[in-house]
C-alpha cells in the first residue's frame, strides 16, 4: 500500500480512516445521545454508556494511527481550483480542531472514569486509571467533556458544511480528494 498522497488523492490510508473515524464519530456521539432515550439505572442505559466509552477510545486509537498517515502522507493534494487564503487559514483552523478534539474527547473520557473510580472498559479489556479517584475534579472535567461535546457538533458540522460547499458552490476538487480514485479499486 503506497502511504504517500498523489498530487490528486489522498493516500488509500488516510481516506480510509478518514471515513472510518466519520462512522464511529456519529455511533460515539449517538450511543450517549440514544442512551436518554432510557430511564437512569437500566441495563440498555448502561450498554450505551460502555459503547460510548469504548467507542471513544476506538477514536484515540485511531486518530493516532490518522496523525501519522498524516505526517507520512507528505504535502495535501492542492485544491484546484485554488482557494482564497482565508479559506486555506479557516480549513487548517477547523482541521486543528478536528485533530484537539479527536484526541482530548477520548482523553478527558478516560480521565473522568478514572478519577471518579469506575472500570474503563475497552473491548473485554479494563484499561488502568489515569489518576487516583477525585469525585470533584471528574466532575469538573465531565462538564468540559459535554460542553466540548456540543462545540464538536458545531466544528464537525462547519468541516461538512465546508466540504458540501467547496463540492457543489465552487465545484473544485475539495471532495474528490477524499475519495477513492477509480484505480484504486
Amino acid at each position: 500500500m503506497n502511504f504517500k498522497n498523489t498530487d490528486t488523492h489522498y493516500n488509500k490510508l488516510s481516506i480510509a480512516l478518514h471515513w472510518l473515524m466519520f462512522i464511529l464519530i456519529v455511533t460515539v456521539y449517538g450511543s450517549i445521545e440514544l442512551r436518554e432515550l432510557f430511564d437512569k439505572g437500566t441495563e440498555t442505559r448502561d450498554a450505551f454508556k460502555i459503547w460510548h466509552f469504548m467507542l471513544g477510545l476506538s477514536v484515540l486509537a485511531l486518530a493516532s494511527v490518522r496523525l501519522v498517515a498524516r505526517l507520512v502522507g507528505g504535502a495535501a493534494p492542492a485544491i484546484q481550483p485554488e482557494p482564497a487564503k482565508w479559506q486555506n487559514k479557516l480549513a487548517t483552523f477547523v482541521h486543528i480542531a478536528l485533530y484537539v478534539f479527536m484526541f482530548a474527547m477520548p482523553i478527558a473520557g478516560w480521565l473522568i472514569l478514572s478519577l471518579a473510580g469506575k472500570p474503563i472498559p475497552f473491548f473485554g479489556l479494563e484499561l488502568p486509571a489515569l489518576a487516583a479517584q477525585n469525585f470533584e475534579l471528574a466532575k469538573s472535567i465531565k462538564e468540559i467533556h459535554e460542553t466540548a461535546g456540543e462545540v464538536g457538533y458545531y466544528v464537525i458540522g462547519l468541516h461538512a458544511a465546508a466540504a458540501l460547499f467547496h463540492h457543489y458552490v465552487l465545484a473544485d476538487n475539495t471532495v474528490s480528494r477524499m475519495r477513492l480514485p477509480k484505480y484504486y479499486k
